[in-house]
């Protein structure tokens, strides 16, 4: 009778066990969902508009950019460089309302890099018939005057004569949108709505990614990435182009597309790539990868030497070789920051018209201003007002 009971309690502990294990696993699980989903939910928050960003803000308080949609000069169609600004960048501020003494508001600030401001400087400077459009995703706020590209009286902000460099320029215009109303009446409006784009593991790149082949759509003209110094003018270059990184893979850097005809039919093209073969665990998917994608199957072939060298297979869109915009490849990215390889990098890159500085690897350098430096030297004559603005290190 002993050893029965002796039986039962063991079984009986170790269901006991068993059942604080699967409570225990259980709990965890649903914790690593709710956080998961809080973090979306908050992520979510930097590109959504709030009750603050819909009303007329004290003077004391930032004011929020405009909307691209709406607010004059707006994008010109086929003659406009576009840059896309996906970050978060919160910050709280004390607002007071009626019957409180104060409550704090997150507020997505404006923000510049030295680097971003080289980008959209050399493409002003080189293009001054174009409008170039710096477009933020999600309401950003500034503290400038009221004038509609943002300019206006100084701040104390950290980046202020960074953004003071770049507005300067009378073609640069500084502007927010927001992500839902810019889907609006588009093929990527219903697939926006889902929600897989917020389900990304890389969701300020892939929301720049969903932002280029969109705005492309919308309104045509060029797409740059943020990390790169325009060396000459792209103003007579052919309508509808993109450029090649290495014998099999195009890059969505530098990507120029007409807002009609066979232009638009391949940003069509594009953005249904997109969404068909949106991959959120890979960076690289649905940038580069699309717009590869897409050309393969208008050129008929995987092979980037048969698209360079026989245009016609393409339709009339053309593949710009390596050297047009990816010269110094990004295994060689520590090239334009290193002295002693300054007067090899510029012999190389000498018939670029672009040069990309592959800021996912090279974001944490930065250099002196006044060193002998590949990128130096092309921030000093591309990018002067911004190379003078950044103070001792760019």
């Amino acid at each position: 009778m002993l050893w029965r009971l002796n039986l039962l309690l063991a079984r009986v502990l170790h269901y006991g066990r068993f059942r604080l294990l699967l409570s225990t696993l259980i709990l965890l699980l649903l914790l690593g969902i709710l956080l998961t989903y809080r973090w979306r939910t908050d992520a979510q928050l930097c590109f959504m508009e709030t009750p603050a960003a819909q009303q007329q803000q004290p003077v004391n308080m930032p004011k929020i950019l405009d909307d691209v949609l709406v607010t004059e000069p707006l994008p010109i169609p086929g003659r406009s460089i576009f840059f896309h600004e996906t970050s978060c960048h919160r910050s709280k501020r004390k607002r007071p309302r009626p019957g409180q003494k104060s409550t704090e508001m997150q507020y997505n600030m404006l923000q510049l890099t030295a680097r971003q401001a080289c980008a959209i400087e050399s493409a002003a400077l080189h293009n001054p018939n174009f409008q170039i459009f710096v477009l933020f995703a999600g309401p950003t706020y500034h503290y400038f005057g009221n004038s509609s590209n943002g300019s206006g009286s100084g701040s104390s902000q950290r980046y202020q004569p960074l953004i003071d460099a770049i507005l300067s320029y009378r073609n640069v215009q500084l502007r927010q949108l927001n992500l839902w109303r810019f889907a609006s009446g588009t093929p990527v409006e219903n697939w926006l709505n889902d929600g897989p784009l917020f389900r990304s593991s890389f969701l300020s790149s892939h929301i720049s990614d969903f932002l280029r082949y969109l705005t492309l759509y919308r309104y045509g003209g060029l797409h740059l990435d943020m990390d790169v110094v325009m060396l000459r003018s792209i103003e007579d270059l052919p309508p509808n182009y993109t450029g090649a990184e290495s014998n099999i893979h195009l890059a969505a850097g530098v990507m120029n597309l007409a807002p009609n005809g066979f232009g638009h039919e391949i940003a069509v093209s594009c953005v249904q790539d997109f969404i068909h073969n949106f991959n959120g665990k890979d960076v690289s998917n649905n940038g580069a990868g699309v717009i590869t994608r897409v050309t393969q199957k208008l050129c008929g072939t995987k092979d980037v030497s048969v698209m360079l060298d026989n245009r016609k297979r393409c339709l009339g869109f053309k593949v710009f070789e390596r050297n047009a915009f990816y010269a110094v490849p990004w295994k060689r990215w520590r090239h334009f920051f290193e002295p002693q390889l300054l007067e090899q990098t510029l012999a190389h890159t000498k018939d670029s018209i672009v040069v990309n500085l592959w800021n996912k690897h090279s974001k944490q350098q930065v250099i002196k201003v006044g060193s002998s430096t590949a990128y130096g030297k092309y921030a000093e004559q591309h990018c002067p007002r911004s190379y003078a603005a950044a103070g001792e290190y760019f």
